[in-house]
């Protein structure tokens, strides 16, 4: 369990990544540098953003911005990007890793991933991602939104198992059966929209634990990610609410919080079902 925002988890290739990191999920690129300046300013250590978002310049300017700012270097930063694998080749695959490090302006990437499996659509990017990773271009690949089933498929022929699989993961979307699989197989979990998109701030239950430990309904819902060694990315522009979402350290939920919060598993998403959707 991470005990500050600068604590790392180990990954299956000995790599560490910081366990709770800044999202730039639909912040327009001209907005992004500034987000992601102070969330360095703020000890955000790790950046996560994708092709899709349209804001990697964005990001890569914050993160020179940010670097600046606080004196650190940038193998102390860690940045995640995500290929929108729309039925990609080999070769768009390089491509478009070649076209996200030049618009981050950046020589490496920490982590890279498969956004989303589509129907049977990652084999060759996967491929790639392992060419790129033995070149040494990513310290870590791995996937995003993949269900049980995906990762058999990519395991059945994977040379480099992935250290990760971010999915939607939240107290109404526990994905308990996925997690248990992932721990199997040394692939750990990262989850997005872990506040899911807000809607669980006002639930009855998540603000009866705030007001008994003194919190927000956004810090318990964190907090029950961490105490599950649940790796984090969350998402907000607001530069106190960056410091608010980071101040989950001083506090633990007990087995009573933990177990109400549990019961909340309902397999709601707010995003897309991976097995439906296909780009």
């Amino acid at each position: 369990m991470i005990h500050s925002l600068t604590d790392k988890v180990r990954f299956n290739n000995g790599v560490e990544i910081p366990g709770l990191g800044l999202g730039v999920f639909q912040i327009p690129d001209e907005d992004t540098a500034e987000v992601v300046k102070n969330g360095i300013i703020n000890g955000y250590r790790l950046i996560d953003t994708a092709q899709i978002y349209g804001n990697e310049v964005g990001t890569g300017v914050g993160i020179k911005e940010g670097l600046a700012a606080t004196n650190i270097k940038r193998e102390d930063l860690f940045v995640t990007s995500k290929v929108w694998n729309n039925h990609l080749t080999y070769e768009e695959t390089i491509t478009a890793f070649e076209e996200t490090l030049k618009r981050l302006e950046l020589d490496y990437l920490d982590l890279y991933l498969i956004h989303w499996p589509g129907k049977a659509a990652f084999k060759e990017s996967w491929q790639a991602l392992e060419e790129l990773y033995s070149a040494g271009k990513i310290k870590a690949i791995g996937v995003s939104n993949f269900e049980i089933h995906h990762l058999e498929e990519l395991l059945s022929f994977a040379k480099v198992t992935p250290v990760v699989n971010q999915v939607e993961l939240h107290p109404k979307l526990a994905q308990q059966a996925l997690r248990d699989f992932c721990e199997k197989h040394d692939i750990k979990v990262q989850a997005w929209s872990p506040l899911m998109q807000g809607k669980l701030l006002t639930d009855p239950v998540v603000k009866d634990i705030a007001e008994k430990h003194q919190k927000t309904p956004a810090q318990v819902i964190l907090r029950w990610d961490i105490q599950q060694d649940i790796l984090l990315v969350v998402k907000s522009v607001h530069e106190q609410r960056m410091k608010s979402n980071a101040d989950v350290f001083n506090f633990e939920l007990d087995s009573a919080d933990m177990t109400r919060l549990n019961q909340l598993n309902e397999a709601l998403r707010v995003g897309p079902n991976p097995d439906e959707f296909d780009f």
